[in-house]
Parts: structure tokens; sequence; C-alpha cells
């Protein structure tokens, strides 16, 4: 189980997803484009994913 939250990268937004890792992606991924306009990679949200495991 991971977890992301827009806050923890910048946004004033409450957005929050927790689940497995590929779900949690996908939906952060499509949240950012849609809200905040910003099309991250898969590569980059994992990288948001491992750094906070550390």
């Amino acid at each position: 189980m991971v977890k992301l939250k827009c806050r923890d990268y910048g946004f004033e937004c409450d957005f929050m997803v927790e689940g497995e890792v590929e779900s949690v992606i996908d939906d952060f991924k499509k949240h950012t484009e849609e809200v905040h306009g910003i099309d991250y990679t898969r590569e980059a949200i994992m990288q948001f994913i491992l750094r906070k495991q550390n």
C-alpha cells in the first residue's frame, strides 16, 4: 500500500490517493493532468513513491 497527496508536492489541493502502486500511479497521473495541467510520467510518479518510502 502506498499513498500520495498533492500537498506533499507543492499543490494547494486536498487530493489524496492510496492503494496498490499501479493504481496510485494511474490515479495520481490522471488527477495532476486534469486538475493541475501537469503531465508527470509514470517514472516520475514512481520516484515520488520511492522517495516517500525512504
